[in-house]
Parts: structure tokens; C-alpha cells; sequence
């Protein structure tokens, strides 16, 4: 089993969120514990960006077990073709790009998507198993 991990919940781990850390730490154990986890090139530079260095950015993601995978060419047209329906149906900017690489990645690169914004995600990438730290599951 792979579980493509968020950048929301490597950042409730790394910054100790009292709201969200524990069942964030919680879910990446049992992630690792049933495979594999990956985060794609996007999450992986979210993630560093909150770190004063990258030797500590990755130091920490080692830690966790994370393994990085990049965002391939399926991948990647998958997340244009989402992004082309999501921007001709309306939707604002708020949502960049990065997210729909993101939700891609764990479609084409991984069996499900560890993630605390799983009502986006859902409604994107409909095939796509979403679980979400706080035990609600799609």
C-alpha cells in the first residue's frame, strides 16, 4: 500500500499542532505500517519551505519515513486536466496549481492520499482514496 502524504499533515508533525499533530503523527505510523509513504516534488518544497535549512527539512522527513517520489508526465497531465475542468467550471485562483499536482500525483503514483483537505480532493479526483489523520475516511 502506498500513501501519498500532504503537506498539511507533515506540517501538524513538524510544528507540533496541538489541534492536528497527534492524529497527524497517528496516521503517518499507521501509513507506514500498511506500506509505503511517498510525497511528490510539490509537497516536498512545501514541506522544506518551513524549515531554516534543507539538510534539517530533510533530516526530518527522513525521520518520518517519507520517501520521495516526482510528479511524472501522467501525473502531471492529469493534474492540467483537472485544473482546466476546475477553472472552467469558475473556480477562483485560490487554488493553484500545486493542488491539483498534488491529488494527481496520489492518483497516478500511489493507492490513497493522507490529507486534511479531503473535501477538495474528493470532489477532483473522485477515484482517489482519501484518508484524512482524523479517522474519517472516504
Amino acid at each position: 500500500m502506498i500513501t501519498a502524504v500532504d503537506t498539511n499533515v507533515l506540517l501538524d508533525v513538524f510544528s507540533a499542532d496541538p489541534t492536528h499533530g497527534p492524529a497527524s503523527r497517528e496516521a503517518l505510523e499507521s501509513g507506514l505500517e500498511r506500506g509505503t509513504l511517498v510525497v511528490s516534488d510539490v509537497v516536498w518544497a512545501e514541506t522544506a519551505a518551513a524549515f531554516p535549512a534543507r539538510d534539517a527539512a530533510e533530516a526530518a522527513l527522513d525521520t518520518v519515513g517519507v520517501e520521495f517520489a516526482a510528479t511524472g508526465r501522467e501525473a502531471a497531465g492529469t493534474a492540467a486536466q483537472a485544473w482546466r475542468v476546475y477553472r472552467s467550471a469558475g473556480g477562483p485562483r485560490t487554488r493553484v496549481v500545486a493542488d491539483f499536482l498534488i491529488g494527481a500525483h496520489a492518483v497516478v503514483q500511489a493507492d490513497r492520499l493522507l490529507t486534511r483537505d479531503r473535501g477538495f480532493y474528493r470532489r477532483y479526483f473522485t477515484g482517489l482514496e482519501i484518508v484524512d489523520p482524523s479517522g474519517a475516511r472516504r
